[in-house]
């Protein structure tokens, strides 16, 4: 599929498709014309960047963590290092803080408002 279709199909611009391959986290082939050309598996590997992306990794993580995801058989990848693992824990706990604080940081507003519109 072309570039517009894969951009259609995955919600993502066209430009950020240029992108994920300049960075090397999506393959194309040329035609001779020199249009990119994606394969079909191409829309699940940009659905799995945009989850990495959403998650808080940069590029350089993602292209890391990329290979080690589930397969499309549903089953674990042989890429994922027992080292992967633990950086992905320590960064869903990093997270996980976030959340927490942002919670807080709710909350307070939460007592701030209720207490300026008693």
């Amino acid at each position: 599929m072309r570039i517009g279709e894969l951009a259609r199909r995955t919600g993502v611009s066209d430009r950020s498709l240029r992108y994920y391959e300049k960075r090397g986290l999506l393959v194309s082939d040329r035609t001779p014309g020199g249009h990119r050309e994606y394969p079909e598996a191409a829309v699940d590997r940009v659905i799995h960047i945009q989850e990495l992306f959403a998650a808080g990794l940069n590029s350089e993580m993602v292209a890391r963590v990329l290979p080690c995801m589930r397969d499309t058989d549903g089953g674990p990848s042989e890429a994922a290092t027992p080292q992967l693992v633990v950086w992905l824990t320590q960064e869903r706990d990093r997270i996980d803080g976030m959340i927490h604080e942002l919670i807080r940081s709710r909350d307070v507003l939460t007592d701030v408002i209720g207490a300026a519109s008693s």
